[in-house]
């Protein structure tokens, strides 16, 4: 019973969370910032997949990563400009040390840690880009709107590609 009631505080918990989160909106200058972090934390984990994942589909799905966040960054940066706004750089350190986590997996082990942590950075950028799509922005709003589908798509990708590489993770450890 007391398990019941910690599962059941803490999925509401996350609900609240969740909604709060989905209700503001985020400020231009940040969104910005933000997103294009997460945008490079993809391409280069994408370009780690390319070289330890031992999946031909998540090779391609890693690909997929570095083409689709590389366009949706050279965008970004482009409304960036004409509005002034500061663009990451770099990498938050976050996503370096999830790269840095990555970088110890090798084979199928690697398989399953990329695409689990394909399905959380995914949905951690929807998150980002449903808040930017109510910037006051419109330039941002437009642009995080436009770019949901594409990430909505990958996150479909990554849960489906992230379960068979932990099915086929569990069958070799048999």
């Amino acid at each position: 019973m007391k398990k019941i009631n910690v599962l059941l505080a803490s999925a509401v918990l996350l609900s609240i969370n969740s909604l709060s989160l989905l209700a503001a909106a985020t400020d231009a200058d940040d969104f910005a910032d933000d997103a294009s972090a997460k945008g490079i934390a993809e391409i280069e984990a994408g370009k780690l997949a390319l070289q330890k994942a031992t999946s031909p589909d998540v090779k391609a799905f890693a690909q997929q990563m570095i083409t689709d966040h590389k366009a949706a960054n050279a965008e970004l940066a482009s409304v960036a400009k004409r509005k002034n706004l500061k663009v990451a750089d770099d990498a938050e350190l976050m996503d370096k040390a999830k790269a840095f986590m990555l970088k110890q997996s090798d084979g199928q082990s690697f398989d399953a840690a990329y695409t689990a942590d394909q399905v959380t950075a995914h949905e951690q950028t929807i998150e980002l880009f449903q808040k930017g799509a109510k910037s006051d922005d419109a330039d941002i709003a437009a642009f995080a709107n436009a770019t949901l589908p594409k990430l909505e798509s990958h996150l479909k990708q990554a849960r489906i590609l992230a379960k068979s590489a932990a099915n086929t993770k569990s069958d070799v450890n048999r």
